[in-house]
């Protein structure tokens, strides 16, 4: 199983989307800063998780959301999920 997940700084704004097989671990690695690109946005919040049974679907989807319209997506999830 390959996760599609996106994660959102608590201080900035500032959407990071990535691919992984445990998103636990991976997420854990983002809050203790151990991915230097997520580094300086710590902290973070979990938002958005799609799972899909390949890597060829799960890094497809992951492309899209990293585009402006898959971003633009994700703002409006992001959105939602801090309204409730």
């Amino acid at each position: 199983m390959f996760i599609v997940y996106a994660i959102s700084s608590h201080k900035r704004n500032y959407i990071y989307v990535g691919l992984t097989n445990n998103i636990e671990r991976r997420f854990n690695q983002h809050q203790e800063g151990l991915n230097k690109t997520t580094k300086p946005y710590r902290p973070f919040i979990l938002f958005h998780i799609e799972s899909f049974f390949s890597r060829i679907e799960a890094r497809k989807r992951e492309k899209y959301l990293k585009s402006g319209a898959g971003k633009e997506y994700l703002r409006q999830v992001l959105s939602q999920f801090l309204t409730k």
